[in-house]
This record gives C-alpha cells, structure tokens and sequence, in this order.
C-alpha cells in the first residue's frame, strides 16, 4: 500500500502548478488566475481548509474574492483532480500527486484536519466487488476514512 502525505516544498509546490496547469491545457481547460491561486494555497496549507478559511487567506492575494467564484473555483479543481473535497470534515486539500496514481483511500484527521493518500488498487477492487454484491455501482474512486492522525494521538 502507497501512502503520501502533504508537505510541500516551494519547489514542490512550483512543480505541481506547473503539472497542473499541463492537465488542464491537456483537458482543454484552463487554469485561471483565481483557481491557480485557490491551488496554491491549498497546497502551501499543511492540511485542509474550509471554504471560509480558503476564503480569509485568499483575501490578503484576491482582495474582492467572493463566496461563490471560490465555490467555483473549488468545483473546478475537484472535477480535474487537483483537490480533494473531505465530506468527513467539509473541507478541501491539495491532491499530492494529481498527474500520478488515483488514490483509492483518503485518511483524514477529525482533529487538525489532515490528510494522508493511499493507494491500494487490490483494496479498491476488493471494495468495488462488495458494492457489486450489494447491488450498487461506485459512483466515485476514493473513500474517506475518519482518523487521527500521530500527532493528534499523542496530544
């Protein structure tokens, strides 16, 4: 089983704006100012954020940004795999690996908000097999499991 978890080097950072800016040229679409910024602080953010914090730290960058062009901009970046949206705790993160392996499990902290990507494909399949007995069919790829992180843990 795979595991990345979020820390991000300005170099990091700079690269995966660089990659996500070629998936979406490649999708035909288009990384705008607001989104790239809505990104970037995502990404320069340890673990998630919610709407309204995204919306508070994009102030001081994007002084007029609004409610529903950071929704947006949120929708976007979710639909292109760039972000990850945690119903666990209504929040948002940066994907560490958008251009790379899908991430089948999204461990994600109760507490502090963080978030660590598993990539487990026999576990996927597994999980899709019991969804197929019940009748149903995956409408998503990643589940969301409720954790603590070490951290938290130990405090």
């Amino acid at each position: 089983m795979n595991m990345k978890a979020h820390s991000h080097s300005p170099d990091e950072i700079a690269a995966r704006l660089d990659t996500a800016e070629r998936l979406c040229a490649e999708r035909g679409s288009r990384l705008t100012p607001l989104r790239r910024l809505v990104l970037e602080t995502l990404l320069n953010h340890p673990g998630s954020l919610k709407a309204y914090e995204l919306l508070d730290a994009l102030r001081s960058a994007q002084p007029g940004a609004a409610p529903p062009t950071v929704y947006r901009a949120l929708d976007f970046l979710t639909e292109q795999g760039l972000i990850h949206r945690l119903d666990v705790i209504n929040a948002w993160s940066a994907c560490t690996d958008a251009g790379g392996t899908p991430h089948d499990v999204l461990v994600v902290c109760t507490r502090c908000g963080s978030v660590a990507e598993l990539s487990d494909p026999d576990l996927g399949r597994r999980l899709a097999a019991c969804v197929a007995q019940a009748g149903y069919t995956l409408s998503g790829q990643e589940t969301e499991l409720r954790a603590l992180c070490p951290r938290c843990r130990q405090s």
